[in-house]
This record gives C-alpha cells, structure tokens and sequence, in this order.
C-alpha cells in the first residue's frame, strides 16, 4: 500500500506558519552555469509562423506553444537540471494512500496578469472545460477518462484541488503541467466553443495569465511583443524577482535560412539550429563572433520517422501498408547512416523506438532492429510480397498495370525535411518505388496527418520522460495514432475498435493499459520494454535518427539553459538577462 506522499518546496517550508506563501524560489542551477542576473533589457526569438488562435487548448500550433509557455503556467513543471517534476501554481500536494486521490495545495497570493486573484476555481474551470473537455481541439481530454469512468475534479476550498482517479495512474503527476487559464475571462465559453476563444485580433490586455510575461502587441505575420507580467510569482536563488528581462519578442520568420541571416545580422538574439546549419555557425564563432554555439544530446525533441497510411483511400495501398513485411522491406531502403552525415552533419544518432536512447529510466536498446541500409535485401523482400517490375519501366507493380507509386508528404520550410526527402524519394527509387513528394508547410503538417489525407509522410512527434505521457500517439486507437485512425473510437475517451487491431497491435494497446495501472516501477519498465520491441518488430511507423539539440545564443545575454534540449514549453527564458 502507497504511503500519503506529502511534496512540498523548500521555500515554503521555511516559511510554515506564515499565511501568504513565498514566490517559489528556483534552484541554483548551479551545474547548468546560472548565475544572479540583472533585470532590464529585451530579447528576440523566431517564431516559424503565425500563431493561428491565441487559445491555447483550441488549436494544436507548437507556434502558439512557444509564445503560451511564456503567458501561462501549470500546476507543476520540471527541475531543469534533473527534469523531475516539482511544485509551480500549485505549492506542495498529496497522494492518498490507494494512489486514486490527489489533492493539490495552491500557491497563494498568486495573480493573473491583470492583477484578479488565481484560485481554485481558475483550476477546476480548465481541467473540466478546457483539458477535459472532448471538443476543444487541442484538450487531452482522453487522459481524463479511465476504463471508461471520468477523472473527478473538484474545489476543496479557495487554494484547493482534488482530483479523485476512478484508479491508480503512475504517471498522473507528470500530466499536470497542463496551462491554468482563467476562468474570469474564459468561463463563459462551453463545448466547441472554447475554440473559437481569444482569437488573433483580442486586445492584448484580454489575454490574461501568471507566466513570467503578458502579451503586449501581435501583428500577424511580423511579430509578437511580450512584457514582463508585473505579478509574476517567481525569484531566482537569491529572491530576486523573474523574468530578469523587461521584454521578449518573437519575430515571425518562415524560412530557416532567413532565420539564420537574422540571427547573424543580430536581429535575433538565440536561434535552435540543425545539424544542417551547424558548420557554417559553428565556424564563425571559432573565429570571433558574438555568439555561442552549444550541443546537447536530448532526452526531449522530435525525432523524425516515415509513416504509411493503414487507411489510405486508395485500397491496394492501403493493404500494402497496412502489411509489416513490406514496412520492413522499405526499412532495409532507408540510409540512416546517410541521413544522419549529411543532413545533420553527424550530429544526430540512431534512433530509439518510441523513447530517446538517453532516457536510461525506460530506454531498451533495440538498435538491432534497425537494421541496415540494403537495397538488394529490400528488394528481394518486396518479391516476395509480388512487387516485381512486370512491365520493364524500372518501377514495381502493386497489380498489373499499376505501378508502385506513392505520395510522401513532407514540410517544405524545414531545414532538415527537404534534404531527407529527397534521399528517401532517390533511393525508393534505386529500389523500384515511385515517389512523389508532395510538400506542405510545417504549420499544416500536422493536421495534414490527422486528416488522413495522404499516403506517406515525414514527420516528427517529441520525446517523453515517461512512455505514459506518448500514450495518445503510441497507443493502438489513441487520439495521435494517426497512420490507422481507422480504429479510434467514434468519441474520444470511448474504447477504440480492438477488434480491427492488428494482434500486435493488440499486444501494443494491452501493454499500455497494464503500464498505466501498476505502481511498481520495475514491471512499468519490464512492460513498456515488451513494447519497444514489438515496435521495433513491426513498425508503425519507421524512425529515422534522433537529431541533437543545438541552439545559438549571442554574448549578449547570460543563463542559457541546454541541458536535454529544447522542449516545447520548457525554454527557461525567465533565468536569461541581458549582460
């Protein structure tokens, strides 16, 4: 039986007793070189695109992530250094001895930036009408229903929350980082119509939050202005008040190598970078200019993979991929050792199945499973699935008299994509594959996959701590399992349609049902290797390389944070000051 698990920060201990809670104190962060900053100043960031909305939970934009992840705040977040999850909005909680029950202390005397006061009710109104909510876009809402019974969320008192699990969840706290809006601004949208919230022409002063800074101006298409919130809740070491900086733009640059020339002109103050990119930056800070170049291995980011569509509406097709023996065939024709020297510059590495090889906590080594690049082995697997070139135009048949031949949808304004691309559609082609690159930009990518409408794509989803929190992408019939949507369920949260699953595929869903149930951390990792290897052996989708996480940073400014990577959400811009 789990003891009641009390986890509490270490400034508010030293203040028991005291009515108003501290401002959360960070670390020192002392191993990832922080230091005491200075405030003032303002900083410029890219943004690849404009945001499409400014509501975070009506639309799946990373775009919109990167401005949302300065504006808002959730209930936890991770230590940067150790990536372990500790208290923000919400100050210390508890775990009830059965596990089910998790009751979250609030942080007091927290205010949004338009000075009302954050509450319990703020939290309850996001969880039940945002998170939780089946019809907003970009809600989890399928985490907040188990085996079928919905997670019960209510106010305790003014500074309290409680969340009462129909089971136990072993990774229920690392899902608390969701974004706390408003409800006080918010509340009066219901259902569907959280998603046509905060549109991109509200007055900035409506969008409200407790993240270091507040929005100040949007101007699609050029920039997004940001100031420091005069109620943020945070200090660094030694008390003093965060952000150091006074302001932070986002410029909204498309192109990566206009990106590139704008971080050289000093038009942009940090830039991440890919391998591509790598070289020709790394040269000039070599040889004196103002900037840092830094490489990190990463447990975060987004390795790149090739999926097939199970339900593609073409039906030979869809037979085709829906069979592994041929997503294994064109495995043996991916030149991964090609990829990662040239398209990254070697600054990328074998890919893991699902989980970053330097998460040790769950990683298995299922690097033989890769394979290696070998068209003559490629082939004589595609023979013997009776692909054979019957007509003598160089290209296989999938029946007589039609080719072989398949669309493969990729990102046009990545800097890593379009090279890849090109190297699949070559040598595809060497092995008697027609490709067809149909490109899209980055900010379609995405829902481009989710509606089905495609063959074969490029694309990329991030790395986790813990496999629970890939659940919706990795889990047979989950809400991200896009290559064979086919067996989502006709409501989110719903039970997907076992019976079309393929037994792997079954064996897949079974594992991360038992995973997300027991508490012993053992067979948690026992059960999620079985699943690396029965992804390994079949092949969703076919992972490409695990790309380092490289970002530049001008000598202008201090605390630059690298540790694991860029991740989404989690760029520590409130430690950074402008020296």
């Amino acid at each position: 039986m789990l003891r009641p698990v009390p986890i509490v920060l270490l400034s508010a201990l030293l203040l028991a007793g005291v009515a108003a809670a501290a401002p959360k104190k960070l670390p020192t962060y002392s191993s990832l070189g922080v230091t005491a900053g200075k405030a003032g100043g303002k900083m410029t960031l890219a943004l690849g695109d404009s945001p499409q909305s400014l509501m975070y939970y009506g639309v799946i934009d990373n775009n919109l992530g990167l401005i949302a992840q300065q504006l808002f705040d959730g209930l936890t977040e991770f230590n940067l250094d150790t990536y372990k999850i500790e208290p923000a909005l919400a100050e210390s909680w508890t775990i009830s001895p059965d596990g089910k029950v998790y009751t979250f202390k609030l942080r007091q005397n927290v205010k949004w930036s338009d000075g009302q006061p954050f509450t319990a009710d703020d939290v309850v109104f996001t969880y039940q009408q945002l998170v939780a909510n089946p019809e907003a876009r970009a809600g989890d809402s399928g985490n907040f229903i188990i085996d079928g019974k919905p997670v019960v969320i209510a106010k305790v008192d003014a500074s309290t929350v409680k969340f009462t699990l129909p089971r136990p969840s072993p990774a229920f706290l690392l899902q608390q980082r969701y974004f706390i809006m408003p409800q006080h601004k918010l509340g009066k949208f219901k259902g569907a119509d959280v998603n046509n919230a905060w549109p991109t022409n509200t007055p900035p002063a409506d969008i409200v939050g407790t993240g270091p800074f507040k929005l100040q101006s949007y101007t699609p298409g050029q920039k997004v202005g940001l100031v420091r919130n005069p109620n943020s809740w945070k200090v660094d070491a030694a008390g003093k008040t965060l952000p150091y900086l006074d302001a932070l733009d986002f410029l909204i640059i498309r192109d990566p190598q206009a990106q590139v020339s704008s971080f050289l002109a000093g038009n942009l103050d940090q830039l991440n970078i890919s391998g591509a990119q790598f070289p020709d930056l790394k040269q000039k800070e070599v040889a004196g200019a103002a900037f840092k170049v830094i490489r990190s291995k990463a447990l975060f980011g987004s390795p790149p993979f090739i999926a097939y569509n199970f339900d593609a509406s073409d039906p030979a097709l869809a037979k085709l991929f829906s069979d592994t023996r041929f997503r294994k065939a064109m495995q043996s024709a991916i030149n991964r050792p090609r990829i990662i020297d040239t398209v990254y510059n070697s600054l990328a590495s074998l890919p893991g199945h699902g989980v970053a090889p330097v998460n040790t906590a769950f990683y298995a080594n299922t690097t033989a499973q890769l394979g290696k690049f070998d068209l003559a082995a490629a082939g004589a697997a595609l023979d013997k699935l009776n692909l054979k070139d019957t007509d003598g135009d160089g290209i296989r048949n999938i029946s007589k008299g039609k080719n072989l031949e398949v669309d493969l949808t990729y990102a046009t304004d990545s800097s890593v994509y379009p090279p890849m691309a090109t190297i699949l559609q070559n040598d595809f082609k060497a092995l008697g594959v027609k490709v067809n690159l149909k490109g899209v930009l980055s900010s379609k990518l995405f829902s481009t996959g989710m509606s089905g409408d495609w063959q074969m794509i490029l694309a990329a989803f991030g790395d986790q701590p813990d496999p629970e929190l890939r659940k919706p992408i990795w889990q047979p019939g989950g809400a991200l399992y896009y290559w064979h949507r086919s067996l989502q369920p006709a409501k989110e949260g719903e039970t997907p349609l076992v019976a079309k699953m393929q037994p792997w595929e079954k064996q897949i869903y079974d594992i991360f049902n038992e995973a997300g149930t027991t508490t012993d951390a053992a067979k948690r990792k026992a059960l999620y290797t079985r699943w690396q290897l029965l992804f390994a052996q079949n092949l969703p989708v076919t992972p490409i390389a695990k790309p380092e996480n490289i970002g530049a940073v001008s000598n202008k400014y201090g605390n630059y944070i690298y540790n694991l990577g860029v991740i989404p959400g989690y760029n520590p811009v409130p430690l950074m000051y402008q020296k």
